[in-house]
């Protein structure tokens, strides 16, 4: 029986810094190993001329861009993005390493011509060990797949930059990635959300998540403590209104409505385990529950205070 070839794909792997050099060799000696061998390995470099040099001297047969768009991640992956030919891009974060069967996998799901993308499973890589605290159900914090989400393959509102394939064409079409609206230093929002939005919205475009997809997320020590967790969650919390802000009318934070509602279930199934002596860690937990929910909520009614009072500004100032 004849078989449909697989589409041809380009990874793009973002970098901004010579502190992950290691961790982007590991990263693209795993594009490499895919069984579905990618068309060509795109290593985009975030304004670090210093970085570029040492990527095209040392790392042999990828090619190598400078991001043309202004400093972020966003205008990175748009520059490698724009450059493909393939039908299909893929992305990897420079700090992630994907198992051998990563892309197949991800791109079997586009036999179906309604779906615009697909994302797969983020396994926590830790560099230390995982922190007592943290639920499952927070996962994300960290650059993790978390509890609740699909176990097979499923149509899901979004998925994750740092493990996703998208069809070239309706990327293209809706611009890419925001430029602007993504991670530059401390600020953190949800640039793969927002395009995965304006992705569907083009003739009704679908996204699948495939579990089985897999790569291994490195989390550093720094990445791991308290402190980080909370501002992660309050961060995400400012982020997640400023995107709600520019698709107003949508029901844009419905899969957050969603989350949130099953987190008491976690809470009390945390808490029933301490209490019939399971182990403190999971009165830890309970307890990392309510306060990532705090810091999200916090930076929520930040964010939407400082938009109004924007809002107000403006219109006085249009009087």
């Amino acid at each position: 029986m004849l078989t449909t070839p697989r589409p041809a794909a380009t990874v793009v792997i973002p970098t901004h810094s010579a502190q992950r050099w290691n961790s982007l060799v590991r990263t693209v000696a795993t594009a490499r190993s895919q069984t579905h061998t990618p068309a060509e390995i795109v290593i985009v470099v975030d304004h670090n001329t210093e970085l570029y040099r040492r990527i095209r001297r040392d790392v042999p047969a990828v090619t190598v861009l400078e991001n043309v768009y202004a400093q972020g991640v966003s205008g990175n992956r748009n520059t490698g993005a724009f450059h493909a030919r393939t039908p299909l891009v893929a992305f990897l974060d420079d700090d992630t390493s994907a198992d051998p069967h990563w892309l197949a996998r991800l791109i079997r799901p586009f036999d179906d011509p309604r779906v615009v993308g697909t994302g797969g499973g983020i396994d926590p890589e830790w560099t230390g060990r995982r922190p007592r605290w943290l639920p499952d159900e927070f996962l994300w914090a960290v650059g993790g797949s978390y509890a609740g989400l699909p176990t097979a393959t499923a149509p899901v509102r979004n998925v994750w930059s740092a493990s996703m394939v998208v069809r070239r064409e309706t990327f293209a079409a809706v611009g890419g990635f925001r430029v602007g609206f993504g991670k530059l230093g401390d600020r953190n929002r949800p640039e793969d959300t927002e395009l995965c939005l304006r992705m569907s919205a083009l003739d009704g475009g679908r996204w699948m998540y495939v579990p089985t997809a897999t790569i291994r997320h490195e989390v550093t020590a720094p990445h791991s403590t308290f402190g980080f967790f909370l501002r992660r969650c309050y961060a995400e919390g400012r982020g997640k209104v400023q995107m709600a802000g520019l698709h107003a009318g949508a029901q844009t934070l419905g899969a957050e409505r969603a989350y949130l509602w099953s987190l008491p279930g976690a809470v009390a199934r945390n808490l029933g385990a301490a209490l019939r002596g399971r182990g403190t860690d999971h009165a830890l937990r309970a307890g990392g529950v309510l306060a990532g929910v705090a810091a999200a909520g916090v930076g929520g009614v930040v964010e939407t205070v400082a938009m109004r009072r924007t809002q107000r500004l403006a219109l006085e100032g249009a009087r």
